[in-house]
């Protein structure tokens, strides 16, 4: 796709899940599903949604799925996504570095930490089956 970007999505954007019509509605393709590098933790915030962040030490490999999203819906799907929320630069198993959504370090505290499910996927499968 000309004109596109790729974008690692963590959370809600996945396809299946409650934000990925976000995705759809601004034409963007998905690519293929993969992990980031071994530097991310995850947080479930309030059982809605994911916020992902990269850390110095203690990080793990976080399941993602990539997309091709046309550069001219970036913003549009930016301003959609939960507050606290943003686009950074993620770091693929791959050494591919791509934007990702990210979590702000503040919207993490006094939240369940859910790095050892690996992804968001993994954590609300677990929780449904609980």
């Amino acid at each position: 796709m000309e004109g596109a970007v790729k974008l690692a999505v963590n959370g809600t954007l996945m396809r299946g899940l409650e934000l990925n019509p976000n995705l759809l509605a601004i034409d963007a393709q998905f690519l293929r599903e993969t992990k980031t590098e071994p530097a991310y933790r995850i947080w479930s915030i309030g059982d809605r949604h994911p916020a992902m962040l990269k850390v110095k030490e203690g990080g793990t490999a976080i399941a993602v799925e990539v997309w091709a999203v046309p550069a001219s819906g970036l913003a549009t799907l930016l301003m959609q996504e939960p507050p606290g929320l943003s686009i950074g630069k993620v770091r693929l198993a791959d050494g591919e570095e791509v934007l990702g959504v990210l979590g702000e370090p503040f919207l993490c505290e006094g939240q369940i930490e859910i790095t050892k499910y690996g992804g968001w996927r993994a954590y609300i499968e677990e929780k449904a089956n609980g």
